[in-house]
């Protein structure tokens, strides 16, 4: 059965979509079977799959409101080497018809219970914002997983996240927990960074990765070229990262499964 995890962040810009493309290529890169869901109707990570947001394509859109069948809609080759379930300008569409919707807050699970064990891990990428597909994706998710940069309003922002995560677990998932927080666009060099960093520790220990994500110029660029990081430049300290990032989430999973057996 898969861990499902909505990669979520109420702020925008904080590499929520390189985290989604980056982890799902590097998780596939370990053999892992992996699907990435865009839920974001910007389709970035569409574009950053190496898939044509513009070209006639089944969406989110489709699987949520249309109810097409999971094999129709998700796409099985990418430059990443992942599943993908596609998102454009049709998505904002969904938000809204979804409102008028029978249990429109767990359509996303319910049209991944039907496929959740073809998967090792499923990775969501939701909207900079609170409404009915970020949602659906944490309706459906495990976990949260929190991309963020270490600033100041970031770190209010997060507080604000948190207690979003608690009242929808509360409300539409009870088992939901926080994956991880990801430090992004990291400078070791900015002391305001290093201070936030050492309050995300303090207050959320071993729920921060020990892994960071640099800024890197590799990073910004690879979505230009339709590729995650490792497959634009392999060697770039973005991609390394992203490979140490999945090295780590992967351990956690297996201390994780040894301590429940």
């Amino acid at each position: 059965m898969a861990r499902i995890i909505a990669i979520a962040n109420q702020k925008g810009g904080v590499g929520k979509t390189t985290t989604a493309v980056n982890l799902a290529a590097s998780m596939a890169a370990t053999k892992r079977k992996v699907l990435l869901i865009d839920l974001d109707p910007q389709g970035n990570a569409t574009m950053g799959s190496g898939i044509d947001k513009y070209d006639e394509i089944c969406t989110t859109y489709d699987l949520l409101v249309e109810e097409t069948p999971f094999e129709q809609v998700v796409i099985t080759e990418t430059s990443g080497e992942y599943h993908l379930i596609a998102a454009n300008g049709d998505v904002t569409a969904a938000e809204v018809k979804l409102m008028e919707m029978y249990a429109r807050e767990i359509r996303l699970r319910n049209a991944l219970e039907k496929v959740a064990d073809q998967y090792e891990f499923i990775f969501i990428d939701c909207p900079p914002s609170l409404n009915m597909l970020t949602v659906n994706a944490m309706a459906a998710a495990d976990s949260v997983l929190v991309p963020m940069q270490c600033e100041y309003f970031a770190l209010e922002g997060l507080t604000a996240l948190m207690d979003t995560i608690t009242q929808l677990g509360k409300l539409v998932n009870p088992k939901l927990e926080i994956e991880g927080i990801l430090r992004t666009m990291y400078d070791p060099r900015n002391r305001l960074a290093n201070d936030v960093s050492d309050q995300l520790k303090q207050h959320f220990g071993e729920k921060v990765y020990r892994t960071v994500i640099p800024r890197n110029v590799r990073l910004a660029e690879a979505p230009s070229f339709g590729a995650p990081a490792m497959y634009y430049d392999r060697a770039s300290t973005g991609a390394k990262a992203y490979l140490a990032l999945a090295g780590e989430m992967l351990r956690r999973k297996e201390k994780k499964s040894q301590a429940v057996a």
